[in-house]
């Protein structure tokens, strides 16, 4: 059996969908996380994807998405900030929030949106190099989401609805305490814990003093720890491309065994400036790929695991890497259904 013992399993999807059929591909995703939900896991996650044939609001799909299950958590990662507006987009994952009940959970990134250059004026108001794309937009959105009132005691908003006392609405208690950043370098692990947020760690990292992802990932799960600052104890996820091959068939193995061949070499050794390190995918039998688990000293680290779809697969691969991984792969980590641990509506630490 694996030395790792996961309490909480999770599944990111890109949702991507073809650029004359957006409507087939985002249901098609909505039917993933429905079915997430009845083999078991503890959550479903999407990324938020800009310019690109994915869902590029995470919040608007995530509030379908809370009509379609009851009982698994919902995710988004990550929501880059540069991108957003930390008051209105606090409205809308409240919204979220309490259309699902309490089960959002929002992971975020901070810096200068990736596509500004390309987007000029359609996003910007301003010139960018007066805005401040720093970790500060990060802690506005919590500040804007901790339900504080807005002015002093003698503030108050009138509307044909009466006369309140303003705060960002709807308030979504507890929903502050689930945002998660997602951390790649020494330095962004730090400011994490610092400031008190959740960490998402994945296949890509920062190679600081290291070619190696494990002793990466090992070192900022110690400095995330020793520097935790929050209120409750910290919580980390940590994601791996992980692809069983068990009930595919033929030509389907043979496809994605092709897929992990073609990104195979950028996993040799560091690459760019910030030497980014690439964690190779996890592609073959449940058994094989529970033996590169069991030697993945990060896994034994950590108490949540987040399965990550490759891209552009369609629904039933989705569905037979979901139910292998469940079935045959989750067990031999120690995890346990929710309800069997008796504990539904909640995520484990």
């Amino acid at each position: 059996m694996c030395a790792a013992h996961i309490d909480h399993i999770a599944f990111l999807t890109p949702a991507n969908y073809r650029d004359d059929a957006p409507r087939a591909g985002i249901e098609a995703a909505l039917e993933l996380f429905q079915m997430g939900e009845k083999l078991g896991f503890d959550s479903a996650w999407v990324r938020q994807r800009h310019l690109e044939h994915a869902v590029s609001s995470a919040a608007t799909f995530l509030a379908a998405a809370s009509q379609r299950t009851t009982r698994i958590g919902l995710g988004a990662a990550v929501i880059q900030m540069g991108y957003e507006n930390p008051f209105r987009l606090a409205e809308d994952l409240a919204s979220v929030d309490v259309l699902s009940g309490g089960r959002l959970h929002v992971g975020l990134s901070a810096g200068a949106p990736g596509h500004g250059g390309l987007l000029g004026e359609r996003l910007f108001d301003a010139d960018p190099a007066q805005i401040d794309f720093s970790h500060a937009r990060v802690e506005r959105l919590r500040r804007n989401l901790s339900g504080e009132w807005l002015g002093d005691e003698e503030s108050f908003v009138e509307s044909a609805a009466g006369r309140v006392r303003p705060r960002i609405t709807p308030h979504a208690p507890g929903l502050a305490a689930r945002l998660w950043y997602g951390g790649g370098s020494q330095r962004s692990v730090e400011w994490a814990a610092r400031n008190g947020f959740n960490l998402l760690i994945g296949n890509i990292t920062t190679g600081e003093g290291t070619d190696d992802y494990r002793e990466a990932q090992l070192r900022q799960l110690e400095i995330y720890r020793q520097h935790w600052s929050g209120a409750q104890p910290p919580r980390v996820a940590l994601g791996r491309v992980i692809v069983p091959l068990d009930s595919a068939d033929a030509d389907t193995r043979e496809r994605y065994r092709a897929f992990a061949a073609g990104r195979h070499e950028r996993t040799l050794a560091p690459r760019g400036e910030r030497r980014t390190v690439f964690v190779p995918d996890l592609v073959g039998t449940s058994d094989e790929i529970l033996a590169q688990l069991q030697a993945d000293p990060v896994l034994a680290q950590v108490r949540e695991l987040r399965l990550e779809l490759p891209y552009d697969l369609p629904f039933e691969n989705y569905r037979q890497i979901l139910e292998d991984f469940i079935t045959r792969i989750a067990p031999a980590l120690q995890w346990r259904p929710a309800a069997q641990a008796n504990a539904p509506e909640q995520i484990a630490a």
